[in-house]
């Protein structure tokens, strides 16, 4: 029996709801209509999906990127969402993580400045992939799609600002055609990571 299989699953109404409509409420179809219609319904929270508690080890944390600063340093915008998604690393830490964005400023791509953030503080290297190629949020999900099917994914947590986040999760279902459930968390709120840890240059290097 695998270490999540031993810890209870903790879930408050709203990540209960949210499970639901991920799966079997409607948001995992190939139907456009309703899967808009679904994703409208869901509640934005920063609280754990019930996905990632169940099965850490098929399930992805996807933390999308935003632009670089000129000399390649990350904005506030940018660390808050890995901050989130630090937390939820450290917590699960069978799941593995992909950074997205391709948008290069000072040498690095988003996906590479945040991988090595990661890095930084603490998550190894081979836990994370990254997808150096989008300059959109739509882009983001095609070309994570890619890397979600080839690592046989079973599920997929997108962590972004709370602005984005359910226009990116409908996005991330359009692109995997309903194949696997999608859900999302807000970034802003660590649950457990440092609040101040990094900066804007926050990285170890670049791959």
């Amino acid at each position: 029996m695998g270490p999540a299989a031993t810890a209870p699953v903790q879930a408050s109404p709203v990540t209960a709801f949210n499970g639901l409509m991920s799966t079997v409420g409607g948001c995992q179809t190939p139907i456009p209509e309703l899967m808009k219609w679904c994703t409208d319904q869901e509640r934005l929270t920063p609280e754990v999906p019930m996905m990632l508690q169940l099965n850490p080890f098929g399930t992805r944390i996807v933390v999308l990127g935003a632009a670089l600063n000129r000399d390649g340093s990350m904005k506030p915008v940018l660390i808050t969402r890995l901050q989130a998604a630090l937390s939820l690393a450290r917590a699960f830490p069978p799941a593995g993580i992909i950074t997205t964005g391709g948008l290069p400023r000072g040498g690095r791509t988003e996906a590479q400045a945040m991988k090595w953030w990661l890095v930084a503080h603490g998550i190894p290297a081979g836990r994370i992939a990254t997808e150096n190629h989008s300059r959109s949020t739509v882009e983001n999900a095609r070309y994570t799609a890619r890397i979600l099917a080839a690592g046989r994914a079973t599920g997929a947590v997108v962590v972004s600002s709370p602005t984005h986040v359910k226009r990116a999760m409908l996005n991330f279902r359009q692109s995997v055609n309903g194949s696997i459930p999608i859900a999302g968390v807000i970034s802003g709120f660590t649950n457990g990571a440092p609040a101040g840890s990094g900066s804007g240059s926050g990285s170890a290097g670049s791959s």
